[in-house]
């Protein structure tokens, strides 16, 4: 059980670092950036290209993961969504479904459909913890997980671009009255949030290191779905959503089904849904009309 727990809460933390690109850029932005988990896929094959083909070891490979998938939230984000500031919630939510498909399709041309091994950037001896074996993948996943959480909460709630950041969410108009570069403040959100997913998709395919143009589909879906649940818009929310979403799949693969996990997950999302609609931590937000 303490097995499947520690694999559950790893796995989790995936979700929850994916999730808080999510949940940055809605809370911020008020957009649902569908494209998020595909930035996931792009970030693997960089670290898959700066690996093999490059020869780069772990850290440098991770780190230009890092830098083409924040150079690319920041070109979707100008291209795809800043002209569609105004536009109405569907307007957006096509966009990013188009985007979505786009970076798929573009890695389908430069990569092909067939699959490829990610290398073992992360390779350490396990750890063994009385009769349980855990890996270090699993270890040094939750480990970054709560460092940026740590660094992201100080973050926002420290530093002057944080707080423009919260400026901006509670109110675009009175930020840019304030003299908040909004245009700027949304910009860095989405470079965060994609750095992120690189970060993300490298732990990911450290433990399942099947890379193909679909990868980051699911684990994007999921990731949307711990936001949800555990309040988007909320970065602790976040963190919790993903790290209780890790658990319920990897118990309900272990003493349930494999074949119903995923259903599993989305009937406690919408049981949570029901009796909290917020999500976990989520707040109501009353709307002056």
């Amino acid at each position: 059980m303490l097995y499947n727990l520690i694999n559950g809460i790893s796995l989790g933390s995936v979700y929850a670092i994916i999730a808080l690109g999510y949940t940055m850029v809605y809370g911020i932005a008020k957009m649902l950036n569908f494209a998020h988990g595909d930035v996931i896929m792009v970030g693997g094959y960089m670290a898959y290209c700066a690996s093999a083909y490059m020869g780069l070891p772990a850290i440098p490979s991770i780190l230009f993961s890092m830098l083409v998938c924040t150079l690319l939230g920041i070109v979707i984000e100008r291209l795809a969504y800043k002209p569609l500031r105004d536009a109405t919630s569907l307007a957006v939510l096509i966009t990013a479904i188009g985007v979505s498909y786009f970076l798929q399709n573009a890695a389908l041309l430069v990569w092909s459909s067939t699959p490829v091994f990610f290398p073992k950037l992360i390779d350490l001896p396990s750890i063994k913890i009385g009769y349980i074996t855990i890996s270090a993948a699993s270890i040094i996943t939750i480990l970054i997980c709560v460092v940026i959480m740590i660094a992201l909460t100080l973050f926002t709630n420290k530093t002057k671009m944080g707080k423009a950041m919260r400026a901006v969410s509670e109110d675009k108009g009175a930020a840019q009255l304030m003299g908040i570069n909004v245009n700027g403040t949304i910009s860095l959100t989405f470079a965060i949030g994609s750095g992120l997913a690189a970060i993300a998709g490298v732990l990911m395919l450290s433990t399942s290191p099947l890379l193909m143009p679909t990868t980051g589909s699911m684990p994007g879906i999921k990731a949307f779905t711990a936001a949800v649940f555990g309040g988007i818009g909320s970065i602790p929310g976040a963190m919790l959503g993903g790290i209780l979403l890790g658990v319920i799949e990897t118990f309900s693969k272990a003493y349930i089904s494999t074949a119903l996990s995923d259903a599993i997950v989305f009937a406690v999302l919408i049981v949570v849904l029901l009796v909290k609609p917020t999500g976990l931590l989520g707040k109501k937000v009353s709307e002056k009309v």
